[in-house]
């Protein structure tokens, strides 16, 4: 795949940047789309970016599943699901680099779960988070009907998808649905700020936080300590913790390669 249509690449130094550019839509997912960031989120890895970052273009930052995609706006949903968002899940989840979120307007249906995928959401105040499935006799689907009440707890991830009511950045912060909310004009400032932070960092211990965390999520205590103690001697035997270790010894700031 040499040219993308429906998103744009932009490998910057060491930051992927990944934009959504269906701005006519509001940047629904298409097929187009799904293969694209699917594909996109590999080609970082490949690459050799450290951070991905991912946005949308003009207003909205993703309004979920193009109903238009069909002449009957019904396409064939699990074989959809199954084939076609499960593999762009994955290929976020299981990306070794870290994948920030800049949320910028509306993150609704697919689109939140998308947004949700992220290792860290920064999202604009005035953006709104909205499960909106219920709205057309749908259920949460793309892992968020996992994610949504292990990150806000039952009641409000129940709230939100039952009455679909908007929940714009500041509140979804302070749920800790998002990692933080900032001004609007702001947000891909904040956004960049953070991805040129995070590259400059040990990125191979950042892809051991990144697993040990998901990890934690299904693995009771003992299995998670088991994770933990066989990740910190993966992170032991790298060069950056030989550089942050020096460089703390000799009170200087690090500078990680990420290996």
């Amino acid at each position: 795949m040499a040219e993308y249509t429906v998103i744009r690449y932009v490998l910057s130094g060491d930051i992927a940047e990944i934009t959504l550019d269906r701005p006519d839509t509001l940047n629904s997912l298409n097929a187009a789309m799904r293969s694209e960031l699917t594909h996109a989120i590999k080609r970082a890895e490949a690459e050799k970016a450290r951070v991905v970052l991912l946005t949308g273009e003009g207003r909205s930052f993703c309004s979920g599943q193009d109903l238009g995609e069909t002449e009957t706006g019904i396409p064939d949903i699990e074989r959809t699901l199954r084939e076609e968002y499960e593999p762009m899940a994955r290929a976020i989840l299981d990306c070794p680099l870290p994948v920030i979120a800049a949320v910028n307007g509306t993150a609704a249906g697919a689109g939140a779960s998308l947004a949700l995928l992220a290792d860290i959401v920064i999202a604009g105040h005035s953006s709104q988070f909205v499960v909106a499935f219920a709205r057309i006799g749908l259920m949460p689907d793309v892992a968020l009907t996992y994610f949504l009440p292990r990150m806000v707890g039952l009641q409000r991830a129940m709230g939100m998808a039952m009455t679909t009511e908007p929940v714009d950045g500041v509140r979804a912060a302070d749920w800790g649905l998002i990692w933080k909310s900032v001004p609007d004009d702001t947000l891909m400032q904040e956004a960049r700020g953070l991805a040129r932070a995070m590259a400059k960092g040990p990125t191979r211990s950042f892809a051991l936080i990144k697993q040990g965390m998901r990890k934690s999520l299904d693995n009771d205590i003992a299995a998670q300590m088991e994770h933990e103690a066989a990740g910190q001697a993966e992170a032991a035997g790298t060069r950056d913790f030989l550089e942050g270790t020096t460089a703390f010894l000799e009170k200087r700031m690090p500078s990680f390669e990420g290996r």
